[in-house]
């Protein structure tokens, strides 16, 4: 019989409940063209020519899921602010934005060039991330060659913020973060749990999130049994999963969407009896609780989740600037306008936009330097969490203000799966 993490009322966790069978364990796409007089240096005092935003996204290929709900994000932002008539500038211009992206078919092959023609074909001014860590990290090259702005929005890894880049700022909790929750949730739980195999994608951001996972892991006393990796688009998971222990006290890894949703259900499939799994982006998808029984009890860490508690209120007592919609306004919007609940694909998709906003705002300008020194000091409170970035050369627009939550799949009264906010037992306020 498997249990829910149960939270009290006030979403405070209950001490322990175990979950014994858990396994849980080159297309143009482009919206509008940037118009001629969007050339940089063309806009007129007064006017309001569109600032051009361009960005690649995986329309096809293995990141499709998560790459679609980042751009729902980026569209529903655009929509917004262009609708409240732009961004004002300090010579009393009010510019809007148009979008201009291409179809990066989920390959880094792909990326760059497409990059290089948004800015020197399209006139790209300022630029969003692809999806995921690998895509961004080829595109974070030709941001930084050009001279653009590039917002990473869904790509976690540290490592491109330690290449000397100066114009690459980071929406997401870095990689090094992003399952340490986990180990925390775990020991929690069970004070007594140490064996922790790690099953994990090949790539970029799997690797990543992985490695550093298990050096935090080892620093806290856990034995890692199990370190194991495999390659991108992987369908049979029989191999891996032989190698965990029937000892093993929890598995985590994993990697994307479509292969964290195989590697669950062949967990469950084969019914190891794992007590606690904690997978990668799929399992914080929507989409996931189409597992029906074998995403029950799966715990996912989470960008942003509905459930997060981050206010107006939250922001003035943390001493920081309230920015954008509120979580409930973003959620009803998104719903109105693509009929599906948002993930923090979507959140972060729209954050990515909301801090070009902002920073536009700050500088007053669309000046790149100008721009840059807005970024460089932003410490802002959003739907999404705080936005902070790391304006040291050595590490510079890494992220360092946003946080974790992890969620885990539960049955409600209805017996329909649903996700709960489970770490850290306080909601994150900023």
């Amino acid at each position: 019989m498997r249990k829910n993490i149960k939270l009290a009322s006030n979403r405070r966790m209950a001490l322990y409940c175990w979950f014994p069978l858990i396994l849980s364990a080159a297309l143009i796409c482009g919206c509008e063209r940037s118009p001629s007089a969007n050339a940089r240096g063309s806009r007129q005092p007064g006017g309001s020519a569109r600032v051009t935003i361009g960005f690649t996204v995986s329309q096809t290929g293995k990141l499709n899921i998560e790459s679609m709900r980042q751009l729902n994000g980026i569209t529903l932002w655009m929509e917004q602010v262009n609708k409240a008539g732009g961004v004002k500038l300090a010579d009393g211009a009010a510019v809007p934005f148009s979008a201009r992206y291409y179809d990066d078919e989920s390959s880094k092959e792909r990326v760059q060039e497409l990059y290089t023609k948004l800015i020197n074909g399209d006139g790209a001014e300022f630029l969003i991330s692809p999806y995921s860590s690998g895509l961004a990290d080829a595109a974070a090259i030709i941001a930084e060659q050009y001279g653009r702005i590039m917002i990473t929005a869904g790509a976690a890894s540290d490592s491109t913020h330690m290449k000397g880049y100066s114009l690459v700022y980071q929406v997401y909790t870095p990689a090094s973060r992003y399952l340490t929750g986990a180990f925390d949730l775990l020991r929690k739980l069970d004070p007594h749990a140490t064996g922790v195999a790690i099953v994990r994608e090949n790539d970029k951001f799997s690797t990543d999130v992985c490695v550093a996972a298990r050096a935090y892991g080892e620093r806290n006393g856990f034995r890692i049994v199990t370190f194991e990796g495999y390659d991108s688009g992987t369908t049979d998971f029989a191999p891996f999963i032989s190698k965990i222990p029937r000892t093993a006290d929890a598995v985590m890894g994993g990697g994307h969407f479509a292969d964290g949703c195989t590697f669950a259900r062949q967990l469950f499939e084969k019914g190891l009896g794992i007590k606690f799994v904690a997978l990668l982006v799929a399992a914080a998808e929507p989409k996931f609780a189409g597992l029906g029984e074998a995403a029950r009890g799966v715990i996912g860490p989470s960008q942003w989740e509905p459930l997060c508690g981050y206010t107006p209120e939250s922001a003035k007592a943390a001493g920081l600037e309230w920015y954008g919609p509120s979580v409930a306004d973003f959620i009803s919007e998104y719903r109105r306008k693509f009929g599906e609940e948002p993930s923090y694909h979507s959140a972060g998709g729209y954050a990515a936009g909301l801090i070009v906003q902002r920073a536009i705002e700050k500088a007053g300008s669309v000046e790149t330097r100008t721009v840059k020194a807005a970024l460089d000091e932003l410490d802002i409170l959003t739907f999404f969490g705080r936005m902070k970035f790391d304006a040291r050369a050595q590490a510079h627009g890494l992220q360092i203000g946003h946080e974790m939550v992890y969620i885990q799949w539960q049955k409600s009264a209805s017996g329909a799966l649903i996700k709960q906010v489970v770490w850290p037992i306080r909601q994150p306020k900023a």
